[in-house]
């Protein structure tokens, strides 16, 4: 049945779900508590449905819920990067230049269809984990010469690395990812001359911080239970 299971991503209201029928399982004898531990802890880390099914496919759901548990979301319901990709003709920011020194994009910004990105012997951070996107297909052409630029995308974004390295290189560790339906397409280009192009996958910043305090939270439900804490994420 897992298989069945389309790639979308988890919200926190499906993991407390999971969690709680998890809960009420080991106080009801039906797991043990090493399992428990183990798995409440994969549904705290979980990001998509598909993870999160097995856990309690061989478990009944409480009594007390409305339905059965599921772990679909309707086809009709909007995509999540809806609200952050614009549609209203924004320009956004289209440029960042760095002459034997650096510039940074990061935090709420709005990056246009087409960004250039040139760097000689400097450096360039372009963060897209809170960025807003002027266009369903945004393309950056990198010009690094002795220089670097460091582009950072969130999880679900789709990744094309084109670009042609000269004595330096392109990263292209995250092209060919899948990405999520309705996010938005990030097409890497240009040029790197003794220089390089990073692009690397994170989380955003606010859902990291969840993540850590998911981790405190869990280390007390296992001392409520009588379980033993792990070490928190890094």
């Amino acid at each position: 049945m897992t298989e069945e299971l389309p790639e979308l991503r988890a919200a926190d209201a499906d993991r407390e779900r999971v969690a709680e029928i998890l809960r009420d399982a080991v106080a009801e004898g039906r797991l043990a508590m090493e399992e428990f531990e183990e798995r409440l802890d994969a549904a705290y880390r979980a990001r998509t449905y598909r993870e999160l099914a097995p856990l309690t496919a061989d478990l009944p759901v409480a009594a007390a819920a409305p339905a059965p548990l599921s772990l679909r979301k309707e086809s009709a319901a909007p995509a999540p990067w809806a609200a952050r990709i614009a549609a209203d003709g924004t320009r956004g920011s289209t440029a960042g230049v760095a002459v034997m020194s650096g510039f940074q994009r990061k935090g709420r910004w709005t990056i246009g269809r087409r960004f250039t990105a040139f760097c000689l012997m400097g450096g360039g951070e372009i963060d897209l984990r809170e960025a807003d996107f002027a266009g369903p297909e945004i393309v950056i052409s990198c010009w690094a010469v002795m220089g670097g630029v460091s582009i950072v995308v969130p999880p679900g974004v789709d990744v094309e690395v084109r670009g042609l390295g000269i004595m330096g290189g392109f990263d292209s560790r995250e092209d060919g990812v899948p990405g999520e339906p309705g996010a938005p397409r990030v097409i890497v280009g240009g040029l790197a001359l003794l220089g390089g192009v990073g692009v690397e996958r994170k989380l955003p910043r606010a859902e990291k911080q969840r993540l850590k305090d998911e981790q405190r939270r869990l280390k007390q439900e296992r001392r409520r239970l009588g379980g033993h804490p792990r070490k928190e994420l890094d």
